[in-house]
């Protein structure tokens, strides 16, 4: 079959590219682009007719919409009048293919950058015994996205189906982790681009600023993705607060499924005596269509665990979500989300704390709701709103026998969130502005004291007088920290893309104005350039970015408070300059040089580098040994990184991506913010500018993926992680301690800087599908994490999140039904 190609960008076109003779044909859609509702916030939506060259409706042709380089692949097919619809799409580039029987093939290009309905108008030409078979000039120009200034990835729900993962609780962390970017960390933690946290994820239009690791909050739960974007750099200027990455997340809909109801059962098990279940159900009627999932685990290595053995480390969660959407008049969607989870688990033991009788617990729960409007205006124009409450609570509960340090805490942070946007498409611009406004209401409550006499003990080296008052060996009393605040960020915002020739400008201004525990603004240029050189299928890109980092809510009031400062050792306040400085947003100015490359008409690679400079930098700090984390800030960091991407795209069922990340993060003291209430490491925090945690000279992720048309598939993944920079510890002195001398093979704390020892894990999974009509009917797998049975550390004594050991090997398999 012969294929005739056509580049076209753009919102409001309607072309031909066949024998397209007059307004006549393109009347149609014009009412059924009219009728159609946009779809809310950051998804798009492709409405189209196909005709032939008579002018009459050609019906079930099939269409098919597709991004090789993302793995993004969806087909429908044309109805009685030859229109076909797709929704619920990620804003980028697609190869548009139509094709019948007894016409020749159609393929065009399609840009999608707002949610702003596009349509298209194909004519078919019938076939003859003279045509011939032509290859798709498509092949370069879909493995590159011509209009990208940004590094950006994707991921799709079939390709997050068939991952490995670790036992344990784990959400979408561990399919950003196949993204390049992102060192990885224990409980799910994940630093990007030499940050340390500082992610917002977008669910369906509604922002998630939280830090959502394993010990902080409950996770997204991957199961409810139908794709996953992530930016790491140019954020568009909508996006603010935490910017170091944004991961857009379009859950899946109901809508334009054909069925009332449908959905999917499954059941898991693996070692560790982990047990999940999982139900989904999805449909639509009339204008409604729905989805929603549940999800339960429960295991005895909930968290990455501090010693070898896996010690207290049992925990059970549940993760609930549903969304629906409404279309009650032709310019009017509606949609409802709700998210929510909740988990219980135990603290994980070193072996002193366990021979102790120590039994710490932690819960965690939160519930977020979205209710979001989209106004289509006229057909390049519409209006949004959405409105989102997010409340997460966090509870640690002492025991009897907790050592070295008992501690108590219960805290909640409540997100109200109010956005505005008004998008339009005029010729070759793309323009979006908003309003935005936050508050945020926020409560802890935090007890400690000291248990251990051999802790902190008077007249020893590295004894902290400030904390005889509360060492409950020596007659002292519990510390006791209560306080509750509200506030507040106010947000005005334009960004426009415009496509002149080959060459795209991402043009962008963000304002934020910050009102909490201190008060701050900041203008945020945000700009980006693209070329595209057609002949060798190249996309040059650069940009800029000054972004400004609110201070994580998490524990804020503690750090930030006079109450807790009298905990801050003499010797500290003299080093420092103070018990207590206020910690104020981070500042930065972020540089990118990269390209997109089309290979041999197979593979796509996307290589970049990055120089980010920051002052103000965020952190965490461990409070003693309780396991509370809290935020702090050092003067400055600067963060040098080099990232590629290569991608194979389906090829006799194989589909392959290749990651690799390099990251130089040098921070600067001294302290600038927050409390730093220990003294063991003052004198090489306050010398001069160090290699923090986050810095790793090497990461390297792959994966491939194979599909066979019988209906067998297997995944391999194979993480290459050069070692994070731990704590100087003594080695000596390590070698004499019982909870950590076994751990002295897995370290270099002789290393400038000391490091944990590089680590392969390789994680594989297999399973069959039975087809029926082109449906799954059901799906068993077996998958083996950390195949080798590697031992080996995320990080070693870190002054700023302890210890975590990589799990062992571990041999799960699941079962699930599809209806």
């Amino acid at each position: 079959m012969g294929y005739e190609w056509g580049v076209l960008t753009g919102g409001r076109e309607c072309l031909t590219i066949v024998n397209m003779s007059g307004l006549l044909y393109i009347t149609p859609l014009l009412f059924a682009l009219a009728s159609f509702p946009a779809l809310p916030q950051s998804t798009a939506t492709l409405v189209g007719v196909v005709r032939d060259g008579s002018g009459s409706a050609v019906p079930e042709v099939a269409v098919t919409l597709r991004n090789p380089a993302a793995g993004f692949t969806r087909q429908v097919v044309s109805g009685a009048d030859g229109t076909f619809v797709f929704r619920n799409l990620p804003l980028q580039s697609y190869e548009l293919v139509v094709e019948k029987a007894g016409f020749v093939g159609h393929a065009e290009a399609v840009t999608l950058r707002s949610n702003i309905p596009v349509e298209r108008v194909v004519t078919l030409s019938l076939a003859s015994v003279q045509t011939t078979v032509e290859v798709s000039v498509s092949d370069r120009a879909a493995l590159v996205d011509p209009q990208e200034t940004s590094t950006r990835a994707q991921m799709n729900q079939t390709e997050i189906e068939r991952l490995t993962s670790q036992a344990g609780a784990r959400g979408l962390e561990g399919v950003l982790l196949t993204f390049p970017g992102f060192s990885q960390n224990a409980n799910g933690a994940i630093h990007p681009r030499g940050a340390h946290n500082q992610m917002t994820y977008v669910i369906d239009g509604m922002p998630i600023t939280d830090q959502l690791t394993g010990a902080f909050a409950n996770a997204v739960d991957p199961n409810i993705v139908q794709t996953v974007e992530l930016y790491t750099s140019n954020i568009p200027a909508e996006y603010g607060s935490k910017t170091s990455a944004v991961a857009n997340v379009t859950t899946r809909s109901g809508m334009g499924s054909g069925r009332v109801l449908g959905g999917s059962a499954m059941v898991s098990g693996s070692e560790f005596s982990t047990m999940q279940g999982l139900l989904q159900l999805a449909g639509e009627r009339g204008r409604w269509g729905y989805s929603g999932s549940v999800n339960t685990m429960k295991t005895q290595r909930y968290l990455d665990q501090v010693s070898l053995e896996n010690l207290h480390n049992g925990g059970n969660l549940e993760r609930g979500h549903l969304r629906v959407d409404y279309q009650p008049s032709g310019r009017d969607t509606l949609r409802w989300n709700v998210l929510t989870g909740r988990s219980s688990f135990e603290s994980a033991n070193l072996r002193s704390q366990q021979a102790n009788g120590m039994r710490q617990r932690q819960g965690l729960a939160d519930v977020s709701a979205m209710f979001g409007w989209v106004r289509t205006l006229n057909a390049a124009t519409t209006f949004d709103v959405t409105a989102s409450m997010r409340t997460a609570e966090a509870e640690l509960r002492p025991s009897v026998g907790d050592t070295p340090v008992t501690a108590e805490q219960t805290r909640r942070l409540t997100t109200y969130t109010w956005w505005n946007r008004y998008n339009a498409v005029r010729g070759s611009h793309t323009f979006k502005v908003g309003l935005d406004v936050q508050a945020f209401p926020v409560s802890e409550r935090f007890t400690f004291g000291i248990t251990d006499a051999g802790f902190n003990v008077p007249g020893s080296e590295g004894y902290i007088s400030t904390l005889q008052a509360f060492d409950l060996t020596r007659g002292g009393r519990l510390f006791r920290f209560q306080k509750s605040r509200a506030g507040a960020m106010y947000t005005g915002f334009a960004q426009d893309n415009v496509k002149w020739g080959r060459w795209v400008f991402s043009l962008g201004l963000r304002y934020d104005n910050y009102r909490f525990l201190v008060n701050g603004q900041q203008f945020q240029p945000r700009i980006g350039v693209a070329y595209h050189l057609r002949e060798t299928g190249t996309v040059l890109r650069a940009s800029y970015n000054r972004t400004y980092q609110t201070p994580p809510n998490e524990n804020l009031l503690l750090s930030n408070s006079e109450e807790a400062s009298v905990l801050v050792a003499p010797d500290v306040r003299e080093t420092l300059g103070g018990a207590l400085v206020l910690i104020k947003p981070e500042t930065q100015n972020f540089y990118e040089v990269g390209l997109q490359q089309g290979l041999f008409g197979r593979a796509s690679l996307n290589v970049s580098y990055y120089h980010k400079a920051a002052r103000d930098q965020q952190d965490n700090n461990n409070f003693f040994n309780t396991g509370i984390i809290f935020p702090m800030t050092l003067a400055r960091i600067r963060v040098n990184g080099v990232e590629g991407r290569l991608v194979l795209p389906s090829w006799r069922g194989f589909t392959a991506t290749v990651a690799a990340t390099h990251a130089r993060a040098i921070s600067t003291p001294p302290f600038t913010g927050g409390l730093f209430i220990g003294n063991m490491a003052v004198d090489a925090l306050s010398a001069g500018p160090f290699v923090i945690d986050h810095d790793q000279k090497l990461g390297l992720q792959s994966v491939v993926q194979w599909s066979g048309q019988k209906g067998w598939f297997w995944t391999a993944s194979v993480r290459y992680d050069s070692g994070l920079v731990t704590n100087p510890s003594d080695p000596d002195e390590v070698a004499l301690d019982p909870d950590h001398a076994d751990l002295l093979p897995y370290v270099n704390l002789r290393g400038t800087p000391p490091r944990t020892l590089p680590r392969t894990i390789t994680d594989v999974s297999a399973g069959y599908a039975r087809m029926k009509n082109e449906r799954r009917v059901w799906e068993l797998g077996v998958q083996v994490a950390n195949l080798f049975d590697k031992t080996a550390l995320f990080n070693f004594q870190s002054l700023f999140v302890g210890t975590r050991v990589v799990a062992p090997r571990t041999v799960g398999a699941r079962l699930r039904w599809f209806f």
